[in-house]
């Protein structure tokens, strides 16, 4: 499949269903109630399930069940709520799964949980306002695999490309590259730009794969994204040689390491209880 091809499915891709249109509007208002936000998210049940789901995760250690959406977002926090239903309804809208990386339907959420999650633990000892602006784009900068994996799979290829990710994760937008002629972050900024979304949130992704590209206002949120994904990549997430490699890009772009370890060994906690 060529570049020009993949393009041609992004442009045929229907609306954004009205639910995310109404969670889209609602991030943009100045004063988030939660309140607002949990009578937008109750119109949609799946979207309630996966937010209960995620926050009685080990991901998240809460001491306690959560039992209703409205605890869910307080503890949760706005942020990741929105996050977590944007990425459920492009899960849907895109109706894909990740089977040609070797995973199956909760796959995409989890990857978004523990990049997400990530952030919120590294970045929130950095800069809170940062961290912030960051857990929205974490949580979707992997949306593109799902329309990549679609692709693959209506051309057959996905256990030649399963077999090559599997062999090379270091090297997976250039596998994505060969195989589709795009990437997952120029995908889903081009998934992005199609519904209208965000331009900081479509840069910050665009430019995760090569952040010395980045415009200097979003080249630091572009450095943090590329080393989540080297992290918790979806081969071989918060394992040595990844969580290596990611360390190695931190400190390459001038981040405290010791933030950064931290943050690794609490999501390799957590990971323990899943």
């Amino acid at each position: 499949m060529t570049y020009i091809e993949l393009l041609k499915r992004i442009d045929t891709l229907a609306p954004l269903p009205q639910t995310l249109l109404e969670i889209e509007e609602f991030k943009k208002t100045s004063n988030f109630e939660s309140s607002d936000l949990s009578k937008i998210i109750e119109q949609d049940p799946i979207m309630v399930s996966t937010i209960l789901k995620t926050a009685n995760s080990a991901m998240f250690g809460f001491a306690s069940k959560v039992d209703t959406l409205s605890r869910a977002i307080s503890l949760l926090g706005v942020n990741f709520s929105i996050s977590i239903a944007l990425g459920t309804g492009i899960k849907q809208a895109l109706n894909s799964d990740l089977n040609a990386y070797g995973g199956n339907t909760d796959t995409f959420l989890r990857l978004a949980n523990m990049q997400s999650n990530f952030i919120n633990l590294w970045v929130g000892k950095i800069d809170l306002d940062l961290k912030n602006e960051l857990i929205l784009p974490a949580f979707l900068q992997e949306s593109g695999k799902l329309l990549i994996n679609s692709a693959l799979v209506d051309e057959q290829k996905e256990n030649e490309f399963m077999e090559e990710v599997k062999a090379d994760f270091k090297n997976i937008n250039a596998i994505e590259k060969k195989f589709v002629g795009m990437s997952t972050a120029e995908v889903t900024s081009a998934i992005f730009k199609h519904w209208n979304l965000t331009q900081n949130i479509i840069n910050s992704i665009k430019f995760s794969d090569d952040p010395a590209k980045a415009m200097p206002q979003i080249q630091k949120q572009a450095q943090i994204l590329h080393v989540s994904k080297i992290v918790c990549n979806i081969i071989n997430p918060l394992e040595n040689e990844s969580v290596e490699l990611g360390l190695q890009k931190a400190v390459e772009f001038g981040f405290d390491p010791r933030f950064f370890e931290a943050a690794i060994a609490k999501m390799q906690e957590r990971m323990l209880d899943e």
